[in-house]
């Protein structure tokens, strides 16, 4: 039977995979527009397969809200979450997560508009040779319309340090906002992901090493952006994914249980930091290693 070229293309689009887009936004609205609207046409014009943008909303106190709910309306393919009181970027990311059921791939990126809606298909292709696909803006090949500050970027480079000291994963980029991940994968260390600051981006990629999956990285096009908050907050943003990634490898140690009694003041600095506090989880099984290095 000849397949006439309609039905050619429908054969190509249902190998493509499904994706699941989140995007955590806090107090956006001045940014988030244009870049739900450059995802949605640019996915629709270059992407065959299935494909949702989900936005979620952690505790915004703008008219994010309003303008994501106006998009939706306008495009099938943006739908939202929103949660009223402040759970952190990577506590929105660890809702999103829990999504992945509904799609092949799941990733995420920033609402600030960083990483172009062309750099998430490109890790997608990626996909056929490993479980999960992160970009890196420290690899040979990365394209930076524009870097960050020299502040941003000593203070990006010492947390690497540390990241590499405390857990040894020979990742360039651990905080690169663009990830994709197959969704078995999600669905295996989702219930390991406890860290609800900027630090969850190395929460998940000790996860996904420690659960033994093949992990890529990959030079990104990206721009640093006006606006972040990162850089608005820099010292105690950057004192809180200190503390977060000491505790977590606090987590794969022998001394884990000793330090229950200590839980109160964890909770007290985080307070103090004005910083989500880590989600409460099972304790890991005893003589849980790291993943080793490459």
């Amino acid at each position: 039977m000849i397949a006439f070229p309609s039905q050619i293309r429908y054969l190509w689009r249902v190998s493509e995979p499904s994706l699941l887009l989140l995007i955590p936004a806090y107090n956006e609205e001045a940014r988030i527009e244009p870049v739900l609207r450059g995802y949605a046409d640019y996915f629709q014009q270059h992407y065959d397969g299935k494909y949702q943008i989900i936005v979620i909303l952690n505790g915004c106190r703008d008219n994010t809200l309003a303008v994501v709910q106006r998009l939706a309306n306008e495009f099938a393919c943006i739908r939202f979450q929103n949660f009223p009181d402040p759970i952190g970027k990577g506590g929105a990311l660890i809702e999103g997560l829990k999504l992945a059921p509904l799609a092949d791939v799941i990733g995420y990126v920033d609402a600030d508009g960083a990483t172009p809606p062309s750099a998430v298909l490109q890790l997608l292709g990626h996909l056929k040779t490993a479980d999960a696909v992160i970009g890196s803006r420290w690899l040979p090949g990365a394209i930076l319309h524009k870097s960050q500050t020299r502040l941003r970027r000593i203070t990006s480079r010492t947390f690497h340090t540390i990241v590499e000291l405390l857990f040894w994963m020979d990742i360039k980029d651990t905080q690169c906002p663009c990830k994709v991940i197959r969704r078995e994968v999600v669905e295996k260390i989702h219930p390991t992901l406890r860290l609800a600051d900027l630090s969850f981006d190395v929460n998940l990629l000790v996860s996904i090493k420690r659960a033994g999956y093949r992990l890529r990285e990959v030079p990104i096009e990206w721009t640093d952006m006006i606006g972040s908050k990162v850089t608005s907050s820099l010292f105690r943003s950057s004192f809180t994914m200190f503390l977060s990634v000491v505790r977590l490898r606090l987590v794969y140690s022998p001394f884990y249980l000793w330090l229950k009694p200590l839980r109160p003041l964890e909770g007290w600095i985080y307070k103090k930091l004005r910083a989500p506090q880590p989600l409460q989880g099972p304790a890991p099984e005893p003589g849980a290693k790291l993943p080793a290095g490459k």
